[in-house]
């Protein structure tokens, strides 16, 4: 891929870091946007760069461009297009930008919750996406074989089913679904694919430290306690790179189009182009949830080995 450009949104930590690692793997041009700089945090008050997510993408074997872009300022995002111009192409966009965590309530009913968080949240969690894509798309659509790429969190059950507890966090992951399957119709007619892909329960940097452990460490957060009723189900975890090789493995795909349209999971990715995460492991949060999750069986009780 050392001829294609791509845009990451969000790209300073999580999937959308470990998604514009991966592609600058297959040597793509990357660039890498977010709020936190080495100069300026952004809000989310977090450690990681877009410039050390950029020197990751370069040590993978690509080009990785941080630029400093807040998705909910249209002049951020016009110039960033004139950035990408200037590479005179634009190949995949990943639109992984949230920005929602601080402003989560899991604790109240959403009547009894402050609207101002929530109101913030579906600003950050969808006007940033729709910015995004009003801007940029005209670059990807300028020639058939564009990728785009909504990332949202949960497949389509969670359409079917609404998991609770927050209803700001369900529309705008709803929301992200909802865009892949008009994208996926809307960029058919220029030669182009949308979709959403969705990561299975995710080891990011924030979900670690929640959790008090490293990447290292991590299966001691199954049993710890400190996560609750969630730390059991820890052992079906995944780290954000599981995703990005999916998505790595969909940049690859000469018949990514037979997905327009859909929610495809870290899981069903995987079934599908059958990759690894880092350890070697495959996890599949899919069947984990149908089978013990959704029946609500004693996940201590559980195999966890026929699930990685």
């Amino acid at each position: 891929m050392r001829d294609k450009v791509a845009v990451v949104t969000g790209a300073t930590r999580g999937c959308g870091r470990a998604i514009a690692v991966e592609l600058g793997r297959l040597g793509a041009t990357v660039f890498v946007t977010g709020r936190t700089t080495r100069e300026q945090a952004s809000p989310m008050k977090r450690p990681e760069t877009i410039e050390e997510t950029a020197e990751l993408v370069d040590a993978a074997g690509g080009r990785g461009i941080p630029v400093r872009c807040d998705y909910t300022s249209v002049a951020d995002v016009d110039a960033l297009r004139e950035r990408v111009e200037s590479e005179g192409r634009l190949d995949i966009l990943v639109d992984d930008v949230w920005g929602g965590d601080q402003y989560l309530d899991w604790d109240n009913p959403y009547w009894e919750s402050s609207l101002d968080d929530a109101l913030t949240m579906v600003h950050n969690g969808i006007d940033t996406h729709l910015i995004a894509l009003h801007r940029l798309l005209p670059l990807l659509t300028a020639r058939p074989g564009g990728l785009v790429l909504e990332v949202t969190d949960g497949d389509t059950v969670n359409d079917e089913t609404y998991p609770g507890p927050s209803i700001p966090y369900y529309l705008v992951k709803a929301a992200m679904r909802t865009l892949g399957r008009a994208l996926g119709v809307e960029l058919a007619k220029h030669g182009c694919v949308g979709l959403t892909v969705t990561p299975g329960f995710l080891r990011s940097e924030a979900m670690l430290e929640y959790f008090k452990v490293t990447e290292e460490t991590w299966r001691d957060a199954i049993t710890s306690g400190v996560g609750g009723d969630h730390g059991p189900h820890f052992a079906i975890s995944e780290t954000p790179y599981y995703l990005a090789r999916g998505v790595a493995a969909l940049a690859l795909d000469p018949d990514a189009k037979r997905f327009a349209g859909k929610t495809m999971a870290s899981w069903t990715l995987k079934r599908e182009y059958g990759f690894t995460d880092l350890d070697g492991t495959q996890p599949d949060w899919g069947h984990w949830h149908d089978e013990v999750v959704k029946p609500g069986a004693d996940p201590s009780t559980v195999d966890t080995s026929k699930y990685r």
